[in-house]
């Protein structure tokens, strides 16, 4: 299984919004309703919202026999030290591969500057929580957040590099 990962194109958002819906529902079952799910995807993953991110961000998508199987959004924050991994999300029945480790890596070679990544992580999000753990992440933050009339318990992570 040879895996690629390569910066997005405009061609690869239909199949990033697959990849989204189908690694929330798995990952969120039991933890957001799905109803909060569906709006949020619609919002986050709208071709508009992507296409933003595809001009103002940096954004990797993992293939496998050029299917799309996994991707990860990451954006600078207040200074090219610092960058937020906005999201990163793996198709499940290629969870536990190798393929997350691998978009993570991109995202942290992208800056020779950089010095520390954040994410923001679900409390309940166990496999999240053990991948950043895995990785180095320590938790420098917990917060209540509202989202889409849900109440989330987030925790703030980061990883020096």
């Amino acid at each position: 299984m040879d895996v690629i990962i390569r910066k997005m194109r405009k061609e690869d958002i239909t199949s990033i919004q697959y990849v989204a819906k189908m690694s929330w529902y798995d990952t969120y079952e039991g933890i957001i309703p799905r109803s909060v799910q569906n709006r949020f995807l619609l919002k986050a993953y709208s071709n508009k919202r992507l296409l933003k991110h595809l001009h103002n961000s940096f954004v990797y998508v993992a293939t496998i026999d050029e299917k799309i199987v996994g991707y990860a959004h990451f954006f600078l924050l207040r200074n090219r030290e610092e960058i937020e991994l906005g999201s990163i999300y793996i198709l499940p029945a290629y969870q536990g591969k190798g393929i997350g480790s691998q978009l993570l890596g991109k995202g942290i070679k992208r800056s020779k500057e950089l010095k520390a990544v954040y994410i923001n992580v679900e409390r309940e999000n166990r496999r999240g929580r053990a991948f950043y753990h895995s990785k180095g992440f320590q938790l420098v933050d917990e917060f209540d957040d509202e989202f889409e009339g849900h109440l989330l318990k987030t925790m703030r992570m980061k990883l020096m590099i």
